[in-house]
């Protein structure tokens, strides 16, 4: 694995109707219906819709053999509107529904977590090595007939995991880990690489943004080890809807698309499906304009471990690195020098350049050029420890790399410095090691972001400095480009994040974007990198044909009941595929039971039971602040 220059993963080709995935193939867009697939007319209006958009795949829910069957009818109505894109079948729970799917769509989606293993009850059994060798056996057994009708009728099929739903076998042994997230793919690969069946894609998804990375990492490695190299498919399950399921989409997929991993892309939102083509594109052209970057000759860090990072080891500053959680930087300068606002989410330090605010606020802190801070220093206007004499509020210079020779020149408990890659390493190291009171500002113009910033870290780490690092990203963009500008941050900051590199974040564009905007992005990333809580959270699949209640009418009632209420992860599923599993993420869960009933969640432990769904968003508000009491 090369952490400094991108390319795209090397895998195998798979063959799906009429495209290709994987290899030197485009990374391919995909999304999923919300129809009952029974409904023939509805499913090939909003297949046609998401086609239209962009969508290479359509999936479509298949939860018996009756839907299984109309795939057939479906298939043939896109086909007669002159659309040749491939439809995947979605499976649980029955594989002879995953044998019926296969005679009419190009690709099967089966779930190892439910394809053979019963429906997990989180229970607790042990296994010997020989009864956990028989469900093996058990699970090939039933696979190998299933394999056997793809290969007659030219079926792909996607081994697609989800952490909210693994079998109580793998928890068992493995636990709630990457590990057992891992086996459980592996267990089926195993049986289709015997078997010598190749047009295989795997997802391996969570709404847990490290969890579904590190899931992925450690897929790629194991795979890598037993002469495995197939295309995998990248998503965030339940990501949730509007700018929170953008953003926390982008750090997810974002992280692995820029290691050059992802062969194929879907983005789970809350909204029409037809709504996450654009973003899934974005992502992928965005990261894609790193393919044939200058190289960056840098050297891994000996203690970094790609497969289970752990967060570098820094000496604490103020309130920056140590144990603290990342903090935010925001830039007030100019024309919104004076413009304040109400929000309740606010920036850890503001800076401010050459230039204090008229009116500096007591409650804010300020990062000013050093030469602007010297000049308050010399005219005796600052305290001791930074703090302007007539407003008490606190200040701290930043330095460029060029004046480093002025670091010993300012008396204060904590400075900024801006470095890049590629400054002569004797340079700027020892003044580190004599400057622990120094905060590393890492900055780039480098096409590959991620690779030149990685770059500079790992060159402190492998000297033995352990000042804390500040990620900083310029963007170009206006208001009505808000979106683009979440995503691409996210994108660059997700693996950066989930490497454990990261003691802040610094998100700066010239364009007309509020700098609330900014701020609250900022914070939406450490929130989705599950480094930093600012807000509720809310896990929301997008809903299917099992959704069998108003999900997004749901989700607004919700949204709004609780969205004081910092902290609290809430779950809202449309069926228990994936409901009770991801629960254990979530402090409470809101799950499809049928037709118009949903059952109420405490993490995993189902509360209550089938309530009306009219009923049940105040039955969940009223076991909030019943466990509140």
């Amino acid at each position: 694995m090369d952490l400094f220059n991108y390319h795209r993963r090397e895998t195998s080709v798979v063959h799906v109707g009429s495209i290709d995935m994987g290899g030197e193939n485009p990374i391919r867009v995909q999304s999923m219906t919300t129809t009952n697939t029974n409904d023939t007319q509805a499913c090939i209006e909003q297949a046609e819709r998401i086609i239209k958009a962009g969508g290479e795949l359509v999936r479509l829910t298949t939860q018996g053999s009756r839907e299984a069957e109309n795939l057939k009818n479906i298939n043939a109505g896109i086909r007669a509107d002159g659309y040749n894109t491939p439809l995947v079948a979605d499976i649980h729970f029955n594989p002879h529904v995953a044998d019926v799917a296969a005679l009419y769509a190009e690709k099967v989606r089966i779930n190892p977590g439910n394809y053979v293993d019963p429906a997990r009850k989180f229970i607790h059994q042990e296994y010997t090595d020989e009864e956990y060798a028989q469900e093996l056996q058990k699970i090939e057994d039933r696979l190998v007939p299933f394999i056997n009708i793809c290969k007659e009728n030219h079926t792909a099929v996607r081994i697609g995991v989800n952490h909210g739903s693994l079998s109580d076998r793998i928890r068992n042994r493995y636990g709630d880990t990457p590990e057992g997230i891992v086996e459980s793919c592996m267990e089926f690969l195993r049986i289709f690489k015997k078997e010598n069946f190749n047009d295989v894609v795997i997802s391996i998804k969570s709404s847990n943004t490290v969890v579904m990375v590190r899931s992925v990492r450690l897929l790629v490695d194991t795979m890598n080890k037993e002469g495995m190299n197939y295309p995998l498919h990248l998503g965030v399950t339940e990501a949730g809807e509007g700018e929170d399921g953008r953003i926390k989409s982008a750090v997810g997929i974002g992280a692995l698309l820029s290691d050059g991993i992802g062969d194929t892309v879907r983005v789970s939102l809350t909204e029409e499906p037809e709504c996450e083509i654009p973003v899934a594109r974005h992502l992928i052209d965005y990261i894609g304009q790193r393919e044939g970057h200058l190289v960056i000759p840098a050297t891994e860090a000996k203690d970094f471990d790609w497969l289970h990072p752990t967060r570098r080891e820094t000496l604490a500053n103020n309130n920056i690195g140590g144990e603290n959680v990342p903090i935010v930087i925001t830039s007030r300068t100019g024309k919104d020098i004076e413009v304040v606002s109400d929000s309740d989410i606010k920036a850890d330090y503001i800076y401010v350049g050459s230039q204090l605010p008229k009116h500096p606020k007591s409650n804010e802190t300020y990062i000013v050029d050093y030469n602007v801070y010297g000049m308050l220093e010399q005219e005796n206007k600052l305290t001791a420890d930074g703090k302007l004499k007539d407003v008490d509020c606190q200040l701290y210079p930043i330095f460029p790399v060029v004046a480093i020779p002025m670091l010993s020149m300012l008396q204060c408990k904590m400075k900024f410095l801006v470095l890049q890659f590629g400054t002569p390493a004797e340079e700027y190291l020892t003044c580190l090691k004599y400057h622990p009171e120094v905060v590393v500002v890492c900055a780039t113009n480098h096409q590959n972001r991620l690779g030149d910033q990685r770059a500079l870290v790992h060159e402190m780490m492998n000297a033995g400095v352990k000042n804390p690092v500040i990620f900083t990203e310029m963007y170009h963009h206006n208001q009505n480009e808000k979106s683009d500008f979440q995503l691409e941050s996210a994108a660059d900051l997700g693996a950066l994040l989930i490497d454990g590199l990261t003691d802040g974040i610094w998100l700066m564009n010239d364009g007309n974007l509020s700098e609330q905007d900014i701020t609250e992005t900022a914070f939406g990333i450490l929130q989705a990198a599950r480094l930093r809580t600012s807000k509720t959270e809310y896990i929301s699949c997008p809903g299917c044909g099992r959704t069998l209640y108003d999900l997004r009418d749901t989700i607004a009632k919700i949204r709004e009941a609780t969205k004081g209420m910092k902290g609290l992860k809430i779950g809202i599923m449309g069926c228990i595929v994936n409901g009770p599993g991801e629960m254990a993420d979530a402090d409470y869960g809101y799950v499809g039971a049928g037709p118009k009933r949903v059952s109420l969640y405490r993490k995993q432990v189902c509360i209550e039971k089938n309530i009306p769904e009219e009923l049940a968003v105040e039955h969940l508000l009223a076991l909030i602040k019943s466990d509140q009491k």
